[in-house]
């Protein structure tokens, strides 16, 4: 049995993903629409050995939404350019199932795949923000619990357009004429409570058999969408007892599902800030809060709560009490925002600023930020992470610094093993629901 290794993906979020870090001597201004500083950042981690890049999406923006969402790339399109850029690493797009329909959304990850040699995977979003609704005619924003309900029967739809096509179905025969093999095309003729969907899907099997699924919510109807479906886990937790806790909730129903806890990889989101020195590093991350105003913070925490106007209570009074609001959109986020208010005994201006600057667990010199990686990893608290640096030196940093340490200990990996994504994460290749049983049987 091989030992198990980190996971390691990069999130390339263009100016940052606060409402300042745009203004950091160091960030491009223009970074959320260069093609030159996504390729430089996929090229980088590809250099260190990552399984991905992941390009995170919303559908709705106003002049109080993040900077770097009010003119970005389109995550399918990015990831299809990075494909001719890279070689070995994943990308990783958000699709919202909220608010797109599957067989249009299953035939774009299959291109995806194909172009880029089975290196496609998809993070599954039901769309938190509820003036999504506005861009796409709709009335109103699906419930919390039906948009998990659509999401769940998404992705059975989607998983079978991917097998409309078994692995050799096109024969492309010149001399007889014979394109492809009939008896190994299959026509879906899904009806359901959401989506109706015949099939089959206009492109082949793809490299890897299917697009590797991910999924980032941490509500409970977000895990258990997990543990069904998913193949890997975004999540984000602040202790390491935190996310021991997560991680042993999930892989329970993960295997409640019927599947083997190693089919699904738990990946926290972390910000790993890295200095000659710690000094060094906590002056680096003080440089960085230092550049969001309370206005800024508050409209921040104002995003997680339906952009709540946060501006009407007295700043250094209590976190208010806010009932429901939020309930519908991040709801695991506000929960916890609301939880740790009243148990730290937080004024709203601690909780605004803790929510627009958090403070990192992995902010040191490279030895300190390696040991905190391995001691969450081999603790169980995750199978990898998901590296997210404000400024673009960050990602720099961790590969020249963070990853030979890793390495040198023998948890991380010399060079890729696969050509897959799928393959690279360690999460099974599914096999084609017609191979596996036979039509006429």
């Amino acid at each position: 049995m091989s030992k198990r290794q980190l996971k390691f993906g990069a999130i390339i979020h263009g100016i940052g993903g606060s409402m300042s870090t745009w203004r950091h001597p160091e960030v491009q201004a223009d970074a959320s629409v260069s093609f030159d500083f996504y390729k430089r950042q996929a090229q980088k981690a590809e250099e260190g050995k990552f399984d991905l890049v992941f390009i995170a999406d919303g559908l709705f923006i106003n002049e109080k939404s993040l900077p770097h969402f009010l003119n970005r790339f389109e995550p399918v399109t990015i990831l299809s350019a990075l494909a001719g850029v890279t070689s070995r690493i994943g990308l990783v797009g958000t699709i919202s199932t909220s608010y797109s329909e599957p067989f249009t959304v299953s035939r774009q990850l299959a291109s995806l795949d194909h172009i880029s040699g089975g290196r496609a995977g998809w993070n599954v979003v039901t769309s938190p923000l509820e003036g999504s609704a506005l861009n796409y005619s709709r009335d109103e924003h699906p419930s919390h619990p039906e948009r998990y309900r659509i999401a769940a029967e998404y992705l059975d739809v989607a998983k079978g357009l991917w097998d409309s096509w078994e692995e050799d179905a096109f024969l492309r025969d010149k001399e007889s004429g014979v394109f492809f093999d009939p008896d190994k095309l299959h026509t879906l003729h899904h009806k359901g409570d959401y989506f109706s969907v015949q099939g089959p899907l206009n492109i082949g099997r793809t490299p890897q058999g299917q697009p590797v699924i991910f999924q980032a919510g941490s509500s409970e109807d977000g895990k258990n969408l997990a543990a069904r479906s998913a193949d890997a886990i975004f999540t984000g937790q602040e202790t390491l007892e935190d996310a021991q806790t997560f991680y042993q909730d999930v892989k329970k129903r993960v295997v409640a599902y019927g599947r083997s806890e190693d089919e699904v990889k738990i990946l926290p989101g972390i910000s790993p800030i890295i200095g000659a020195t710690a000094e060094e590093a906590e002056r680096k991350y003080e440089q960085i809060a230092s550049l969001v105003t309370i206005d800024k913070a508050l409209q921040y925490l104002g995003r997680f709560f339906d952009h709540h106007d946060f501006s009407q209570y007295e700043l250094d009074e209590p976190f208010p009490e806010l009932q429901d609001i939020g309930s519908n959109s991040f709801r695991s986020g506000t929960d916890k925002i609301k939880r740790d208010a009243k148990e730290r005994g937080l004024t709203l201006r601690q909780v605004a600023l803790q929510a627009a600057t958090p403070r990192s667990n992995f902010i040191g010199t490279a030895e300190q930020v390696a040991d905190r990686i391995q001691q969450w990893f081999e603790q169980h608290g995750a199978d990898g992470f998901i590296i997210h640096s404000e400024l673009p030196s960050g990602l720099h940093d961790f590969v020249e610094q963070v990853v030979p340490i890793l390495q040198a200990r023998g948890i991380y990996r010399e060079d890729y093993e696969y050509d897959t994504l799928r393959e690279n994460l360690g999460v099974p290749i599914p096999q084609n629901r017609y191979t596996a049983t036979p039509v006429n049987q």
